[in-house]
């Protein structure tokens, strides 16, 4: 009988920088250059903040009076006023939604009035009443209501033609890049680079392609493909980056130091350690040059997780002491960024055999995000958790592993755009259950995933195929095997379509495939597969691997029971695999009888 076949392999994981502080849409009007770092968390759209913070007057006109003459060409920026006042003095962003939303309406109004092509009184009115609209758009978002933000904001990108000037272009882009974080905030990551797309296009046809107000949106764009894990987008777009503050900044800014801190994040992504290294160490004397010693620390830390890549491992005990030292003296001895560099130093100690160590570190790491102290968010605790089981996961300890992740699972729950990460936690779990035989816990797990990234969209990505892949191997387990065959099906397709045919996730799906055709007695359909993976081996990929021998023997019982000899001609699988689509991962075969473990890599 056919073979199942598991995933083994992990994906690489990220090492982020440690000052993961939440990133804002880029300033389309300014060349302020002192732009945050990559962050690991989605981003959250800014609230509006008035440039001085005045105290809002003591009598306020009532709702009547102010909706009679909403056609008043003053009453818009004088409700808007008050809407940023009631922000800044902290009456809470209901009052201001409601003056935001007279405010556009009274704006809407005056556009209306004045649209005609040859007004340039209709060109400011549509420029304020975009103005208006994103104020609003903030709100919503400060609210928590995201679905009634978006609308919103796709009317301010629509009342402004780019063709109009700059001043109409730069508006545009920044309801794009707003649009954007909005769509991030949710979850919706595709949705939100479409957006930061769009944006940066309209801002190069208005300023010209070597802007440093360009620089800082390509960094921006870079960040969120480093996010759905799209590197050699972000590599393009991080080279960009460098290239325009050469020309603009001076040499050894802290610009270039950023961006080099970024290119190296993809660069370790991509296996290239020796160029994040490269990068890194020029990063750090630009930081030292300028006397940054906590961002010295931090970037002391990505080197350390270079050195332990390339098994350096004394060297990268040397980095991480050094940031140790330096976090503890100038942010205290609770504060998360000593446990971040704890769980380096555990995950270290576990990889060079000293478990006592490892452990040993993980307890440290774990009192600090246990008794958080104040202003550690819920994303950071969160995180050093699943970096925590992690370790406890490889020092084979899952128990102890899941009840972390449940933990972390948990303090995120309540957190908008946290959708996309509980699944990966969930499928973490899922993967430590199946691992242990409890497979109805896995199965449980994997289900939850699966609904989450379906809700936020993300039904195509190479993790989504690996995912489905595993939930089918628990509910083989269960001996659903109807279902198990639907999962692999649609795994195969998106996985076919991600990374090819070749690509060892999607032989492994196929082999998968097969073997559950063949417990459903599809025999000819599970032969068909057999030999077009055999075909592929044979043309493409050689006949060295060991699992070539595995399905050969297993297509001739199938051969063998269907009465048949192997077909050795080009065959055509219209109705099964699409030979022209792609696929993903490393798989090993196995025979009905002895499913082997499984391992999903989830960062």
């Amino acid at each position: 009988m056919a073979g199942i076949v598991s995933a083994e392999t992990p994906p690489p994981r990220l090492s982020l920088p440690l000052n993961t502080t939440t990133t804002t849409s880029p300033d389309p009007t300014t060349t302020t250059n002192n732009k945050p770092e990559s962050s690991s968390l989605p981003r959250r759209t800014p609230s509006p903040s008035p440039s001085r913070k005045k105290k809002p007057s003591p009598s306020t006109p009532s709702n009547g009076l102010l909706d009679s003459g909403l056609d008043n060409p003053d009453l818009g920026p004088f409700l808007l006023k008050l809407a940023r006042d009631a922000i800044a003095s902290g009456d809470g962003p209901n009052k201001a939604l409601d003056y935001a939303l007279r405010a556009s309406k009274s704006f809407e109004l005056r556009a209306n009035n004045n649209d005609s092509p040859a007004d340039d009184g209709g060109d400011q009115a549509s420029l304020d009443l975009a103005m208006s609209l994103h104020v609003l758009a903030a709100i919503y978002s400060s609210l928590g209501r995201f679905e009634e933000a978006i609308p919103v904001l796709e009317r301010a990108i629509g009342v402004v033609d780019a063709a109009k000037g700059t001043e109409q272009a730069l508006a545009r882009f920044s309801g794009c890049m707003q649009l954007g974080d909005t769509w991030s905030m949710i979850g919706k990551i595709e949705k939100s680079i479409g957006c930061y797309e769009k944006g940066l296009r309209i801002q190069i046809d208005a300023l010209g392609e070597s802007d440093p107000r360009v620089a800082e949106t390509c960094r921006y764009l870079a960040e969120a493909h480093v996010q759905a894990m799209q590197f050699d987008e972000a590599e393009k777009l991080c080279k960009q980056t460098l290239e325009i503050h050469r020309a603009h900044s001076a040499p050894a800014s802290l610009e270039e130091a950023a961006d080099r801190r970024l290119m190296a994040l993809i660069c370790e992504a991509k296996g290239d350690y020796e160029a994040a290294l490269e990068h890194l160490v020029l990063a750090s004397m630009v930081m030292i040059a300028n006397g940054q010693e906590n961002e010295v620390a931090a970037i002391d830390v990505g080197i350390g997780n270079i050195y332990l890549s390339l098994c350096r491992f004394d060297e990268a005990v040397f980095s991480y002491q050094k940031a140790l030292t330096v976090f503890k003296s100038s942010k205290g001895e609770n504060h998360p960024s000593v446990a971040s560099v704890y769980i380096r130093l555990a995950d270290l100690y576990y990889k060079t055999g000293k478990l006592r160590e490892s452990k040993s570190y993980c307890e440290n790491g774990l009192r600090i995000y246990n008794k958080p102290v104040p202003g550690t968010t819920q994303e950071d605790i969160a995180s050093g958790l699943s970096e925590i089981a992690a370790v406890y996961e490889s020092i084979n300890e899952p128990e102890e592993a899941l009840k972390l992740l449940a933990k972390a699972m948990k303090s995120l729950e309540d957190k908008a755009g946290q959708q996309s990460t509980i699944a990966g936690i969930e499928a973490r779990m899922g993967v430590m259950y199946y691992v242990i035989g409890r497979y109805a816990d896995a199965l449980g797990s994997f289900e939850n995933a699966v609904a989450k990234l379906r809700a936020i969209g993300e039904r195509k990505s190479a993790f989504f195929g690996v995912l489905l892949n595993q939930m089918g191997l628990a509910c083989v387990h269960l001996f659903k095997i109807d279902e198990a065959a639907e999962l692999f099906e649609e795994a195969r397709g998106i996985l076919e379509q991600e990374c090819g045919p070749c690509h060892q996730d999607t032989l492994g799906v196929y082999s998968n495939l097969a073997a559950t055709y063949d417990a459903m007695g599809r025999i000819d359909d599970a032969i068909e597969i057999l030999e077009y993976v055999l075909k592929l081996r044979e043309e493409k990929l050689g006949t060295a691997n060991p699992d070539f021998d595995d399905e050969k023997n297993r297509l001739t019982e199938l051969l063998k029971e269907a009465g048949r000899s192997r077909n050795r001609k080009a065959k055509s699988l219209e109705n099964l695999i699409d030979p022209t689509s792609k696929r993903t991962k490393k798989e090993v075969n196995k025979r009905w009888g002895g499913v082997g473990k499984s391992r999903l890599g989830i960062a």
